[in-house]
């Protein structure tokens, strides 16, 4: 049995943050059932590379979810959300504050049908405050949250992290753990309640270490003034042939052997000093050594060393990396290779029952599951409920 698969969801959200998170529940078992619209194509459907009709980006981000071709604009449809609310009893969307009020579809409206209904709200920046309504994606989450700033190297340009950090690890992550805690209060209390997750301000918790300084000593961080940011070794160095290895043995015993691996005895009471300029004169000799060695050399010199020493791997390296591998984080769904579940439960494997399909694939399962006649499909569709790109 797996560990979520109690719970039902309908999933009101698109692009990334919402679709992490329902993704991550649907992992562990819950039913997911994304209601799209027919005739507003959801654009991560087309993000990056092409499995016949959507990416395969939509394809792992939507595995095992189910879809309900729905245009919102239809009282009709608004109709078969709120008797689908009856049993799918957690809401998750993504639109502006106010926009599922509008469509008769807000907290206030839903938990009157279920009381026992989860409503979950992920925006970029809450429902609440000066910003509220205003656009913005993953970049601008990170720029005010203040990461951006000390994640850069003195004197120049913020760099593009690579992947969404303040979409997932900031609102996706937060949305996931948020839900699962309202449903485990609703076990004791019988009760729901409504959740608002801004991702900008999960992306400023981020800041964990750092600001409790920042709030209490009146000090400020910035690019390559603190210890995990740059200012000393804990860093990434360039070998000889362009290639990058990340060192970050800041315990005495990754720092001993460091030096010992790369012969720089005589410079481990530079590493091991409190002063800052003994740490910028063995950081500039660590750059210096790596500098001289090959890639490949650095790999068998730091294969089996206890040293916190890895190589910065492709991400087409990385999805071959044994240690990856060997845990299963590369798994096939249906004849496309995806991201596997990165949670282990020894008593509730993880479920990859399809990859992500097409809108409205599953609009048949008003008649299978909620009981739907013949005649009350067939009018969702006269009138327009399903849209006109619906299957």
């Amino acid at each position: 049995m797996a560990a979520l698969s109690n719970l039902k969801i309908l999933d009101f959200s698109t692009l990334l943050p919402g679709p992490f998170a329902t993704l991550l529940l649907a992992d562990l078992g819950a039913k997911v059932l994304r209601v799209e619209a027919p005739d507003r194509i959801d654009l991560i459907r087309h993000l990056g590379a092409m499995d016949n009709d959507a990416s395969f980006t939509h394809r792992y981000l939507n595995r095992s979810k189910k879809s309900l071709g729905l245009n919102l604009k239809s009282p009709e449809a608004i109709a078969v959300i709120k008797d689908l609310i009856k049993e799918y009893d957690v809401v998750v969307e993504q639109f502006r504050p106010g926009v599922m009020a509008k469509l008769g579809l807000g907290y206030e409206t839903l938990k009157e049908i279920n009381p026992k209904l989860i409503y979950c709200s992920l925006t970029g920046y809450g429902q609440t405050g000066p910003y509220r309504n205003r656009a913005g994606h993953d970049n601008n989450f990170l720029a005010i949250s203040g990461i951006t700033d000390h994640s850069r190297r003195q004197g120049q340009t913020p760099c593009p992290a690579g992947i969404q950090i303040a979409d997932v690890a900031g609102g996706s992550m937060h949305l996931a753990t948020g839900l699962l805690a309202a449903v485990i209060q609703r076990l004791e209390t019988g009760e729901g309640q409504y959740i608002d997750i801004s991702i900008t301000d999960a992306a400023f918790t981020l800041n964990s270490i750092t600001s409790a300084s920042v709030l209490n000593a009146n000090s400020d961080i910035g690019p390559e003034t603190e210890i995990l940011n740059g200012q000393q070794f804990y860093d990434y160095y360039e070998t000889i042939d362009g290639r990058y290895f990340s060192v970050g043995g800041l315990e005495p015993q990754f720092k001993k052997a460091l030096c010992e691996l790369l012969n720089m005895q005589g410079d481990h009471k530079l590493l091991i000093s409190d002063k800052l300029e003994d740490q910028k004169v063995f950081k500039e000799k660590l750059t210096a050594e790596l500098k001289t060695r090959q890639y490949k050399d650095c790999l068998t010199l730091f294969a089996n060393a206890d040293a916190c020493v890895e190589p910065v791997l492709t991400l087409k390296e990385a999805c071959q990396h044994k240690q990856l591998v060997s845990r299963n984080m590369i798994v096939d769904v249906d004849g496309t290779k995806q991201i596997g579940c990165a949670i282990k439960m020894s008593k509730s494997k993880p479920v990859f029952t399809t990859k992500g399909g097409h809108i409205g694939e599953h609009n048949e399962l008003l008649k299978t599951e909620f009981g739907y006649s013949e005649e009350q499909f067939y009018q969702l569709k006269v009138c327009g409920a399903f849209g006109v790109n619906s299957k």
